[in-house]
């Protein structure tokens, strides 16, 4: 690359949020490059096991005329790789550059690469929210139990004749406790110190985690309140229905702090022969594992659906290299994913931990950015503080970028998108 190459924005990561910014970067007529730290496109799409999917309906994630053949990582991965030969994308993104230091001196973006410095007026860091594997320290001593993360298991046969103690409480656990039983697991333990919300379902997750219905809510004008309430009251008539109150969690749902987590028929099915206990791991010595409690279990196989957290040790201002989750980046943003720690900084991740449709929301927050740095947009510098989901995305930046959002293309255009879009038919590309 040219060493006196100003880019009009710089892109962190090559993953779908990448690979979209980099698409209305270049309709915005910007100079734009990704940056991509792995030898191939799709983030964390492209290491995930086979059996890892999106915790929505296909139908919802698919836009277009971009090809979606199902909800599983390999299709997933195609979909990413649809975008860039869709719209031709492959000659702006760098391979095997990972950012090694970000740092702003005053006038531009700085950032170190192993190809040298590059530097930008403008950085998205589209890196992600979650992108980095959690699981807890714990005390091992003379441990011989095989230990892997969700995102690490990728030969499912090791679940058979297993004795499998499955950790956490949130979407990753669910999944790993439906693998365990489907794969044959002789005996699962489930350790969780508290659930997140999740709706009970006999369906399978790419039919249950339609989002079109909490669209539907959001463009006929319930508040975040009735939306909350209505969820609510579904939810705790499925746990009841289910039996399964025994896992419900302690606060009514909030569709401004949660997401919204299918069920899992497999798990639901099989409840009773799962092995609950309230707890964390707390030591591991040989074979055995010790709870918080003082409970004892023996296990052969330990998997952390422990989650991930959110890893900017690559820049150099202390506030930002310290954030280890999207709630404390969330608090760090303004207008959704606007940075209040330094200039022309933009955080795509945090417009998709809430509910939503990973596509459709990268391609709001994408436009208006572009936007933004075309001088059509006026994104403030007011901290929303909680979630901003979905087509709610549409009404909060509507208001500040004529640009992206034009006389005929604003908030009625996309309220009618939302109620009268069929259920079997794709949202556009914007």
């Amino acid at each position: 690359m040219d060493a006196d190459r100003l880019l009009d924005v710089a892109i962190v990561g090559g993953g779908l949020a990448g690979i979209v910014h980099l698409h209305y970067a270049r309709q915005a007529g910007l100079d734009a490059l990704v940056l991509e730290a792995r030898d191939g496109i799709g983030g964390l799409w492209r290491e995930l096991p086979a059996w890892q999917d999106i915790q929505i309906s296909p139908l919802d994630w698919a836009v277009g005329d971009l090809p979606l053949d199902g909800p599983m990582q390999p299709q997933i991965l195609a979909n990413i790789e649809a975008w860039c030969e869709r719209f031709a994308l492959a000659d702006g993104i760098r391979l095997g550059s990972p950012v090694r230091r970000a740092r702003h001196d005053g006038e531009h973006w700085q950032l170190d690469t192993p190809q040298g410095t590059v530097r930008a007026h403008h950085l998205v860091a589209a890196s992600g929210g979650h992108n980095t594997p959690v699981m807890p320290p714990v005390q091992r001593q003379g441990s011989h139990v095989r230990e892997l993360h969700s995102s690490a298991l990728h030969d499912l046969r090791e679940l058979a004749g297993r004795d499998v103690l499955v950790v956490g409480g949130g979407a990753s656990s669910f999944d790993l406790l439906d693998q365990c039983i489907t794969h044959g697991a002789r005996r699962v333990v489930w350790v969780y110190r508290g659930t997140r919300w999740f709706m009970p379902t006999r369906q399978p997750k790419a039919i249950a985690g339609s989002v079109r219905p909490f669209a539907k809510m959001q463009a006929s004008g319930m508040s975040a309140a009735q939306q909350s309430a209505t969820i609510g009251a579904d939810m705790l008539s499925r746990y009841r229905k289910f039996g399964i109150q025994s896992i419900q969690p302690e606060r009514p749902p909030d569709v401004l702090q949660d997401q919204l987590i299918p069920g899992r028929p497999t798990m639901l099915a099989h409840f009773d022969s799962i092995e609950r206990v309230r707890g964390k791991v707390a030591s591991i010595d040989g074979a055995r594992i010790t709870l918080s409690d003082g409970t004892r279990v023996e296990a052969d196989l330990i998997l952390w659906g422990t989650g991930y957290a959110t890893d900017l040790r690559w820049f150099d201002l202390p506030q930002l290299a310290a954030i280890r989750s999207v709630n404390e980046l969330c608090s760090r943003c303004a207008c959704i994913f606007r940075s209040l720690d330094a200039p022309n900084l933009y955080f795509p991740g945090v417009g998709l931990d809430g509910i939503g449709a990973a596509p459709w929301n990268y391609m709001l927050i994408a436009r208006s950015i572009m936007s933004h740095i075309r001088g059509t947009a006026r994104l403030d510098r007011v901290p929303v503080g909680h979630k901003v989901n979905h087509f709610d995305i549409v009404r909060h930046l509507a208001a500040r970028d004529p640009g992206s959002f034009p006389e005929g293309r604003g908030w009625d255009y996309y309220r009618e998108l939302a109620l009268n879009t069929p259920d079997d038919q794709r949202y556009p590309i914007l």
